[in-house]
């Protein structure tokens, strides 16, 4: 089974009777309740876990999972990472990208020095921005057309037009 591409975390237990709260990853927050079945990170593998409802409540996602009834249950999922598989995605467009997709790829500037690879991304406000960690880390703003000029995910490249001095 490949990977799961992962949606949010577990973050704290809501209440006595097995909700749990959601850190979200997705945009809104409470599309990680678009998926009914989650896979949970379990000691190095994945366990599969159903989604009884869920919803937004304030600034946090709350969701009550199949099986889990008390707060002590819930407790034991704290720290989780929640996961699906990545065909479950909708498709992007042209142009977008999932963050997942863009992790592991080799970075080149259009003069063919190589940066290193896509570490993690993070939001900015303004744009996204590229953590490179090659012989030293790169952050580099993820903005298409004006400084990453392609990315070609079956070769694993993103070149970009940017001056690190």
């Amino acid at each position: 089974m490949p990977e799961p591409v992962v949606l949010g975390r577990i973050s704290g237990f809501f209440g006595v009777r097995g909700w749990v709260k959601v850190f979200s990853y997705t945009e809104p927050r409470e599309a990680v309740l678009n998926y009914k079945c989650w896979l949970l990170s379990d000691k190095g593998g994945w366990q599969a876990a159903e989604v009884a409802e869920g919803k937004r409540h304030g600034k946090a996602v709350i969701a009550r999972i199949e099986g889990i009834d008390d707060r002590d249950q819930a407790a034991e999922l704290i720290g989780r990472d929640i996961g699906i598989p990545r065909d479950e995605l909708p498709e992007t467009d042209d142009g977008q990208y999932y963050w997942s997709d863009l992790e592991g790829l080799r970075v080149v500037t259009k003069n063919g020095t190589e940066l290193g690879e896509v570490e993690y991304l993070l939001e900015t406000g303004a744009n996204d921005v590229m953590v490179i960690k090659g012989e030293q880390e790169y952050l580099v703003p993820f903005v298409i057309d004006d400084i990453v000029l392609d990315v070609d995910l079956a070769a694993g490249v993103i070149t970009v037009d940017w001056d690190w001095d």
